[in-house]
């Protein structure tokens, strides 16, 4: 197998392209067989088969051997896209620590220990915004918190 060491500067070109050149997509993954989903659906497998080939034309999923991924535009189809939230955290400068630690345990995406007049930025699921933003508010040592929601991706 290649490892990192062993790619070639064309590969590593390639990769790099390849970074430059895609975006981020939010993706929902079911980890079912075919069979298994044609069966619970009362459908045959080429029935579903056919029915997969026209999702993923029309950008609604992803297929990869043993997973389906729903892409950002068949969640935001069905009514399910979340959306992002930031949250940017002002902490006594003798509690940082303490609060590090207790951000790490919550249930967020990202957290981003940065330079500035804020401390932290914490990524986190628009779903989720009320519990961290409680939770982040009993923590000792918090002395402001900003959150700023994303309408959308340019």
């Amino acid at each position: 197998m290649t490892g990192i060491n062993t790619l070639t500067p064309k590969q590593m070109r390639l990769l790099q392209k390849l970074y430059e050149e895609g975006k981020t997509i939010e993706v929902h993954t079911v980890e079912k067989t075919q069979d298994e989903l044609a069966k619970e659906l009362g459908i045959t497998r080429q029935a579903l088969s056919n029915h997969l080939k026209v999702l993923k034309e029309l950008g609604y999923i992803r297929t990869g051997r043993g997973f389906i991924d729903l892409t950002e535009k068949a969640l935001e189809l069905l009514g399910k896209k979340r959306g992002d939230v930031f949250v940017f955290v002002r902490i006594e400068p003798t509690k940082r620590k303490q609060v590090y630690d207790a951000v790490r345990k919550l249930n967020i995406k990202k957290i981003y220990r940065v330079t500035g007049d804020i401390d932290l930025i914490i990524e986190a699921d628009k779903s989720k915004l009320d519990e961290i933003l409680e939770e982040i508010a009993s923590l000792d040592g918090v002395r402001e918190t900003n959150t700023h929601l994303v309408l959308e991706v340019l």
